[in-house]
């Protein structure tokens, strides 16, 4: 149990409407949202004039086992994500737990320093690497408790079918008894997918938890396991959350298709995570012109009613060379490849990111969670678009991280240095 937060108002900040208010927090809650000055604070009070107040981002997809590995050069051949993943499982035969344990942990702290206070991690599970991963991960979320929520996706490795793949089904039944919080897995890259399906939605019905499997990675458009998850859930009535990750193939499929499953994912409340970063480096590297862009049919899901998320994926690892921890990236990405409005992007960061990990969250109102990211601009426009935007960052009602920045022109230029002629975004904060 965590000590009830103690009640704290955000004094003068920006709504997304453009108004200014005073934002009262108590009790891990949005207690009240108020004209400025109209209503007496109690507790501590916070100055956030010149702050855009949001709903705090999520991280709902990440792999907290591979990042800041460091990248490899996977080349320009067909095998972009196959060439990754060799990479991975040649790395991970010598990686110690303490090892996963600090490079998760720098990661997390960098996603918090973003705004992220919810992050969801897929780790592996298998023969090979036993449950070293989900352990360290464990301890992280140990290590964190408190600043941040962190959930942990068991990413069960090949086989899994037969005699071959009993180690396998026992270690991921392991994992979950062990704290992984969902059943991972990447039931597509099976020769058998439906069986494969059948064993991961099996043992997550049994084990009664969710699942977040990766879905169609791949442009091959007869890649149909997106559809195959609707049916294995409509037909079953699965009762916990179904989160279908990546979904690539959609994006390259007959339209009519396309608004088939989208209807049937969207009957069955699967919620879909889209990752624009990893996906647009790994995928189409030889495809001819013309080049698919390597993502989902985020409109046409969007349109049916699905929640359409966006995570991060890799991060300086095998699968992607870059990567800064931030939200605000997969956003941007949406907004460049994905072609939605800025608000709809960070929608798929915030709310529909925190949705599909069964998360409360997503709106500065009254009764919401107080999960809140505060950015050193006026627009969400500009929150996307500013790496180095100062932001506080709350999390159930507490002030968890603020960043804050300085810059300085060495300019003999008497104009420059002025509060009043600095250029926008560079005024120091103390």
């Amino acid at each position: 149990m965590h000590e009830a937060a103690r009640p704290l108002l955000l004094a003068n900040v920006q709504l997304l409407d453009g108004s200014t208010a005073d934002v009262h927090l108590g009790a891990g809650r949005i207690q009240a949202v108020t004209a400025t000055g109209a209503q007496d604070p109690i507790g501590e009070v916070i100055d956030l004039s010149g702050h855009l107040l949001l709903p705090a981002p999520a991280e709902p997809h990440g792999h907290f086992d591979k990042v800041l590995l460091g990248g490899v050069d996977i080349g320009g051949g067909p095998g972009g994500l196959d060439t990754a993943v060799a990479a991975w499982y040649t790395a991970r035969q010598s990686i110690s737990p303490s090892d996963v344990r600090d490079r998760a942990l720098r990661a997390a702290k960098e996603l918090l320093a973003s705004g992220a206070t919810a992050i969801r991690s897929h780790v592996d599970v298998g023969t090979e690497t036993g449950l070293i991963f989900v352990e360290a991960l464990c301890e992280v979320r140990r290590l964190l408790l408190g600043q941040l929520d962190l959930q942990i996706v068991a990413f069960v490795d090949f086989p899994l079918r037969g005699v071959a793949g009993a180690d396998n089904r026992a270690l991921l039944v392991d994992a979950l008894a062990q704290g992984a919080d969902a059943v991972g897995g990447a039931p597509y890259r099976d020769e058998d997918p439906s069986a494969c399906l059948d064993i991961l939605m099996g043992t997550a019905f049994d084990c009664r938890k969710p699942v977040d499997l990766h879905i169609d990675e791949t442009l091959d458009p007869d890649s149909h396991t997106l559809g195959a998850l609707a049916e294995w859930v409509l037909r079953s009535g699965f009762p916990y959350r179904v989160t279908a990750s990546h979904c690539v193939s959609l994006g390259i499929q007959r339209p009519d298709v396309v608004e088939r499953t989208a209807v049937q994912v969207a009957r069955a409340g699967i919620a879909v995570v889209t990752c624009p970063a990893t996906n647009l480096y790994l995928q189409a590297r030889t495809h001819p012109p013309p080049m698919p862009r390597g993502l989902t049919a985020i409109a046409q899901l969007r349109a049916a009613g699905v929640t359409v998320a966006a995570g991060g994926d890799n991060a300086r690892d095998p699968f992607n060379p870059l990567g800064r921890f931030d939200p605000m990236e997969a956003a941007s990405l949406l907004v460049l490849a994905g072609h939605l409005s800025p608000r709809a992007a960070y929608e798929a960061v915030s709310g529909a990111a925190r949705r599909a990990m069964g998360l409360e969250g997503g709106a500065v109102e009254p009764g919401s969670p107080a999960e809140l990211l505060a950015v050193r601009t006026s627009t969400v426009e500009g929150a996307l678009a500013d790496a180095r935007a100062e932001r506080a960052v709350f999390h159930r009602g507490r002030l968890v991280c603020r960043t804050r920045h300085e810059r300085y022109f060495t300019t003999p230029n008497p104009e420059w240095t002025s509060s009043a002629n600095r250029p926008t975004g560079t005024s120091p904060t103390r």
